[in-house]
């Protein structure tokens, strides 16, 4: 997915900013890196598990939670000379979260895992937007719809509830196993 969302990021230069349209400007198509490659294949990501030295695996997967990300972290996180750089939120609950927190082992598929591996985090780098640009988002909408806030920690999570309330809309921060009935819009915990 990330092969070909770049590629439809190369394609709309027209919503850069200046510095990148600058950058681009320097380059007839998408650059090709000669030490870059780029897996499209689930059998291309695996032959990278055979790699024992000098490489690094970028891989996307939000919270760590799924695709090809879990079967690098299985070949790779009992190995004390390997390093995993997690570079956005990680949510409670999530793979992610237990690596940050640096969990002495996790379960993948089924199996149990010693963490080897050097953790390191990286924080401020999200591709969401922050609170100012929820709340502007939010402001553009015509008759303030309900918003369930269901992604980050609770006390941000709840900051932003008071703030969209006072924006004259309904905002609420359902708890696990919550329902959303979308044709009264109203919420029901999973006891009712």
């Amino acid at each position: 997915m990330a092969i070909e969302a770049s590629k439809v990021y190369w394609a709309h230069a027209d919503r850069f900013d200046d510095e990148a349209r600058r950058v681009r400007a320097t380059f007839e198509s998408m650059p090709e890196l000669p030490n870059l490659c780029l897996c499209k294949t689930p059998q291309q990501s695996r032959e990278v598990n055979s790699i024992r030295a000098r490489a690094f695996i970028i891989a996307g997967s939000g919270m760590c939670n799924g695709g090809r990300i879990l079967h690098h972290f299985l070949k790779n996180l009992e190995r004390p000379e390997c390093h995993v750089m997690i570079t956005g939120f990680q949510a409670p609950g999530t793979l992610g979260r237990r690596l940050v927190d640096r969990a002495s082992e996790v379960r993948i598929h089924g199996q149990t895992l010693r963490l080897r591996v050097k953790v390191h985090t990286v924080g401020g780098l999200s591709a969401h937007g922050d609170q100012g640009d929820l709340l502007r988002w939010y402001g553009s909408f015509a008759g303030r719809p309900l918003v369930c806030l269901v992604h980050g920690e609770l006390e941000p999570a709840h900051a932003l509830q008071q703030k969209i309330d006072k924006l004259g809309g309904k905002a609420i921060v359902p708890k696990p196993g919550a329902r959303l009935n979308l044709a009264t819009m109203t919420m029901t915990s999973r006891s009712e």
